[in-house]
């Protein structure tokens, strides 16, 4: 099988789609090394986290000819390249389908992270909301099938765009092997001395911005027992200035540290040194954080009400968005107990396992020939 994928994200995109994409040309590419894997991006930017992309066998990367029109290119006039080199089935890895597709002999598989442009349309400006569900539309209609990320997201997708449930399959996600990877003690000293981080500390890692919902992991703070330490990691954005204006009115500047530039690298360390990893988001399409901490042996707190249930599974804790005090108390639990961590971490492991790559990858190929195989 020849197969296409949308890899502008794998080679242009440092986070969440961009890690998505690499997951999953790398799993299934590594585990089915049987088939042509395609990678169609506007533009290659030399990075060494992608250089293992080039290093896959089987596997090519195009570009188009003029990076003039490399915005047109990937949106429609990719389709030539596709059926010029024999492409039989094109995945679209983060919402899109190039247009003409349908109309084409190519099978297609559609992802979908996420519906939060019409969840909290509030976080989006009006023009960027009316693009994103114009090409989304027409993707979910020229798709033969879709990827779901998670159950909540196939919810989302028959509540508020009408896509028929059959055409819908739930298909998780891995997170980079290197987070699983036990940091040496002299990597943690490494980093602990880089940012002179606290014995213990609850850790919590993503964009700071509203959605992600920050303010209420700050306020939770002031209804902790004890000084309860708190490293948040993530790029800022307008929202951290009434992070910190809530910090500082309540003389907490001395228990939260920003860190705004942390290597990919040193993230596992981070992750394998916290006592408790929180994610309070009140909404998400998968929530790749809880997962990279239950992997990294972190008992974890995170939001109720969106999907964050299914990656952090039964024996994680779930708070409330809007109840500070809630969380504070499940962070005491958790704090104060030896015991009760190690039942979570034991448990957090033994759910991580539905997560394996070689049985993410394959299902992926499952799908894919299903897909191919139908008339």
């Amino acid at each position: 099988m020849t197969i296409g994928y949308d890899a502008k994200r794998a080679f242009l995109n440092n986070t969440g789609l961009g890690n998505y994409s690499r997951w999953l040309i790398k799993a299934v590419a590594s585990y089915y090394p049987g088939h042509e894997y395609r990678l169609y991006t506007p533009q290659v930017k030399e990075n060494r986290h992608y250089a293992f992309l080039k290093k896959i066998p089987h596997t090519h990367i195009f570009s188009p000819k003029s990076k003039l029109l490399s915005s047109w290119w990937r949106s429609k006039g990719i389709v030539k390249d596709l059926q010029a080199d024999g492409v039989q089935l094109y995945h679209g890895l983060s919402h899109e389908l190039p247009f003409g597709i349908r109309q084409s002999n190519i099978k297609c598989v559609l992802t979908v992270h996420d519906l939060i442009f019409m969840r909290f349309p509030q976080y989006f400006g009006f023009i960027n909301r009316a693009i994103y569900k114009t090409k989304l539309q027409y993707a979910c209609k020229a798709a033969d099938h879709i990827i779901a990320i998670s159950h909540k997201t196939k919810q989302d997708l028959i509540e508020l765009l009408k896509v028929d449930s059959s055409k819908i399959e739930v298909l998780y996600q891995g997170c980079d092997p290197a987070i699983k990877l036990h940091q040496s003690d002299a990597q943690r000293k490494l980093v602990k001395k880089k940012y002179d981080l606290p014995k213990r500390y609850v850790l919590t890692v993503g964009t700071i911005e509203e959605r992600k919902n920050l303010l209420l992991l700050a306020k939770s703070l002031l209804h902790t027992k004890g000084s309860v330490p708190l490293i948040v990691v993530g790029k800022p954005t307008e929202y951290l200035d009434k992070v910190k204006a809530f910090i500082n009115a309540n003389n907490l500047t001395q228990r939260v540290i920003f860190l705004h530039d942390v290597s990919f690298d040193e993230l596992p360390a981070l992750y394998q040194m916290a006592t408790l990893f929180v994610y309070p988001s009140r909404y998400e399409g998968f929530g790749i954080p809880v997962l990279e901490a239950i992997n990294s042996g972190v008992p974890v707190i995170a939001a109720k009400g969106s999907c964050l249930e299914e990656a952090g599974g039964p024996d994680s804790l779930y708070t409330d968005p809007d109840d500070e005090q809630e969380l504070a108390k499940h962070i005491n639990r958790i704090w104060n107990s030896p015991a009760v961590r190690q039942q979570m971490i034991a448990k957090g492991f033994d759910y991580a396992r539905n997560f394996d790559d070689e049985k993410l990858a394959g299902q992926l190929m499952q799908l894919y020939q299903n897909t191919l195989n139908h008339a």
